[in-house]
């Protein structure tokens, strides 16, 4: 069976829990720019829905129920789209936790990187994220989208006041997320991962 031609399964994780976050206008803007392409098939995983998970990592019922609704979306995907803003020069706690209740879920597929946060646009929060999806055996992509002064960025109905910068990041970037995307699912058909 031919998959390059089959779109990837692409999930967005919405990386922010705090009350009164940011996050969803972001992500309401990224979904649509993933909606457009007949190469991606979105899905979303919202940090905001993982309350129960536990950061003590112990797998009883309410890890077991809250992991039921997030693990699946994870493991299917093709590849991934991580929403980060940036707390304290780092991403959020709820962010982590969720990612360290996973780990052959992020093996050997891709993972783009788009931030918002004040001056610094939430980029050293992705650079950490890098080191960690690093150590998960995961491909970060070059490109990101980041927003500087988020707040600003958008009007009151959520729709960015200039959009003509950020679309063609995100094209660029979604471009390389679907290459590796293609490459390594490719890959994996032919060879098995090992880690």
């Amino acid at each position: 069976m031919d998959t390059t031609t089959e779109p990837l399964k692409v999930t967005l994780v919405v990386g922010s829990n705090r009350h009164g976050r940011f996050g969803p206008v972001v992500a309401d803007w990224l979904l649509a720019r993933l909606r457009e392409r007949a190469d991606i098939v979105p899905r979303v995983v919202d940090v905001a829905e993982t309350a129960a998970l536990p950061t003590s990592m112990e797998r009883g019922p309410e890890a077991t129920a809250a992991l039921a609704g997030i693990t699946p979306k994870l493991a299917s995907a093709d590849a991934f789209v991580v929403l980060t803003p940036e707390y304290n020069h780092s991403f959020p706690a709820g962010l982590k936790n969720l990612i360290d209740w996973h780990f052959t879920e992020w093996q050997a597929k891709p993972v783009a990187l788009v931030s918002y946060g004040g001056m610094a646009g939430g980029l050293r929060a992705v650079e950490q994220l890098r080191q960690v999806f690093a150590e998960l055996h995961a491909v970060t992509v070059r490109d990101t989208v980041s927003f500087h002064n988020a707040g600003a960025s958008f009007d009151d109905t959520g729709r960015l006041k200039d959009a003509s910068g950020p679309d063609a990041a995100a094209k660029a970037m979604l471009d390389q997320l679907v290459w590796w995307g293609e490459a390594l699912r490719e890959a994996k058909e032919r060879r098995a991962y090992r880690s």
